[in-house]
């Protein structure tokens, strides 16, 4: 049977429109303007691939908030994290970022404001007492003071960008316990995961009271951590500043995963 010439032409222009929407991103991402703010965790120091025009900042090809631009293609996409950042840094240096065309931001911060690189530096080189005391230190600060910084830091982000929304993304456990694994004691590994654990329920208090939504990551890396047999966290190692952060694997199977699950 011949089909009329005019039917052909229909029916293969539908079939390009098919195809071309289904090569597209989703609609929603072409008007997104993303912002992505934080510390290390966000920037992706340890997972490799740096942007060199980033500096000491060590904004990596491999970070979640990079490979969500390149997988969304959305309107704008601006990369401010940056390694070490506190939550006075991100107010000072990464805020300006931010409009009120803003549609999305993301950000991971608290780590480095409760001295976190600091206490497990003491706990790799130090006895499991001097450990103790210092993971006890940062827990009085998480507990004390980290609470209305992150407070303070919500309120700007809100202010500067009132249309947003504002997903925040918050720290693994570092350690997975079991009988036998080379490095620190087992005493030394629960005292840094009841850290985390507690850094984890301040900034999840502090999302809720900032209306934020919270993407938690400890689900994705749980099996994942060190001592598990498969890591998605560098171990110690050189550079030291690497150690405990997330590999490519952790940043895109873990914060990614994290990410996408909430959007």
């Amino acid at each position: 049977m011949r089909v009329p010439r005019r039917a052909l032409t229909t029916v293969c222009a539908l079939i390009l429109a098919i195809a071309l929407t289904a090569l597209a991103p989703p609609a929603s991402a072409a008007t997104v303007n993303y912002v992505a703010l934080g510390d290390s965790y966000s920037s992706g120091l340890g997972a490799g691939s740096y942007d060199s025009a980033s500096g000491s900042c060590q904004r990596s090809n491999n970070a979640y908030p990079k490979l969500w631009a390149n997988a969304n293609s959305p309107a704008s996409f601006r990369f401010v994290a940056c390694s070490g950042a506190t939550t006075t840094s991100v107010m000072n240096d990464q805020l300006g970022a931010l409009g009120s065309g803003t549609t999305l931001v993301t950000i991971t911060v608290g780590g480095n404001d409760a001295g976190f690189a600091k206490v497990m530096e003491t706990c790799v080189l130090g006895s499991d007492s001097t450990c103790l005391n210092a993971v006890n230190t940062a827990k009085t600060f998480m507990q004390n003071q980290l609470p209305g910084r992150l407070d303070t830091l919500y309120r700007a982000i809100r202010s500067r960008a009132p249309s947003a929304r504002v997903v925040v993304l918050d720290y693994p456990r570092l350690y997975k316990i079991v009988n036998v694994c080379v490095g620190l004691s087992n005493t030394k590994r629960t005292a840094l995961n009841g850290a985390a654990d507690l850094l984890d329920s301040v900034i999840a208090s502090a999302a809720g009271r900032a209306n934020f939504t919270l993407s938690g990551v400890r689900d994705e890396f749980m099996g994942h951590e060190l001592c598990s047999g498969h890591d998605w966290l560098n171990a110690v190692t050189i550079p030291i500043n690497h150690s405990y952060h997330p590999t490519a694997l952790g940043q895109r199977s873990g914060y990614y995963a994290a990410l996408n699950s909430v959007l």
